[in-house]
């Protein structure tokens, strides 16, 4: 069995307490909300913080307000049962309410929370292990080592991105706010990640991500769809959101944001370019899809084969487009996903 090492648990009740308490105990301490990646993480010898300062009795951090004609914003402890199940998300955002219906499990998405969820951990095969696993393979770049086992002449490392719920904010275009010692931001939230397996967040350690900012749907269709082994409590190997502002039955703008093929969420800005102006074809869908799948460039580094998730791009993309504009799944779809 493994067990937890010893730590201090510190309650905030304000947002100003837990970042007294982070100054406090600097580079000792972590945050933690629901805990449902940190605590298997401590397990794991992953983490190894002696203070956790917590964040679920910041009463001011949960809920969800606002409206599809003004904008959401959501406390970041919010939990991913309570965003999947919103009315007003499901109807204005539903991609945003299938992310957060798809992470994990019911009983870890009712402990879980969006805030935990944007900020998640990146993963890897040879970092998600047991510390007698990792330490018989001599660790690696990400923990305890110096070499990433993926690409071993790589100086840097590749654990790749596991959030469900970031590559749809990112689409939707949402903002995320931030306090720190420094005082309070709000910033876009594509600038919250970095190409970086290690140094994945932009925000530093003693900073709290204490809502995120949803802008108005403005005639916004959103999708998500998700690649993984099992119907439940898998983390996403190839995440596909898609955002497009329609005027009639033309795509005015669009993004297109892969999640779980590099260490940040991956954007796929030349296939969204391809959008606008433009009605949504069959023809026009399949040109979409083929951009799309040229930034995704997965590495053997989570389940199923990395030629097999860049494929699962095209396909991911073809759907989630085609069920925007009304149109059914393509047999030729079902064919390719077979065939691997």
């Amino acid at each position: 069995m493994l067990r937890l090492p010893p730590f201090a648990y510190l309650g905030a009740r304000t947002v100003g307490d837990a970042l007294q308490f982070m100054r406090d105990h600097g580079g000792d301490a972590m945050l933690v909300a629901g805990g449902t990646d940190l605590y298997p993480n401590m397990k794991r010898r992953q983490f190894e913080p002696s203070v956790l300062v917590g964040l679920r009795g910041i009463r001011e951090l949960g809920g969800i307000s606002g409206s599809a004609e003004s904008g959401f914003a959501i406390g970041s402890q919010t939990t991913l049962t309570r965003v999947a199940e919103h009315s007003g998300i499901r109807d204005a955002f539903p991609a945003l309410a299938t992310a957060a219906g798809l992470v994990s499990s019911p009983q870890l998405r009712n402990m879980g929370t969006i805030g935990g969820n944007v900020c998640v951990d990146t993963r890897c095969n040879y970092y998600n292990q047991t510390y007698q696993w990792r330490k018989a393979i001599g660790f690696c770049m990400k923990k305890d080592g110096d070499i990433c086992l993926v690409a071993p002449s790589s100086r840097r490392c590749w654990a790749v991105s596991s959030s469900d719920t970031a590559p749809v904010l990112w689409s939707l275009g949402a903002r995320v706010r931030v306090h720190g010692p420094g005082g309070e931001r709000v910033i876009p939230i594509e600038t919250l990640y970095r190409d970086d397996g290690i140094d994945y967040l932009a925000k530093r350690p003693d900073e709290i991500l204490t809502e995120i900012v949803l802008p108005p749907v403005n005639g916004t269709r959103c999708a998500y769809l998700k690649l993984r082994r099992r119907g439940s409590f898998d983390f996403p190997v190839l995440g596909v959101a898609v955002a497009l502002r329609i005027d009639g039955d033309r795509v005015l703008s669009g993004r297109i944001v892969l999640g779980a093929v590099a260490p940040q969420p991956r954007e796929a800005r030349e296939a969204s370019a391809l959008l606008a102006g433009h009605r949504l074809t069959p023809e026009l869908i399949a040109a979409v899809a083929e951009a799309a799948s040229k930034p995704s460039k997965p590495l053997d580094n989570t389940d199923f084969t990395h030629p097999y998730r860049k494929k699962m791009t095209r396909v991911f993309v073809t759907r989630a487009l085609r069920r925007l504009a009304g149109l059914p799944d393509s047999p030729r779809n079902d064919a390719e996903v077979a065939d691997r």
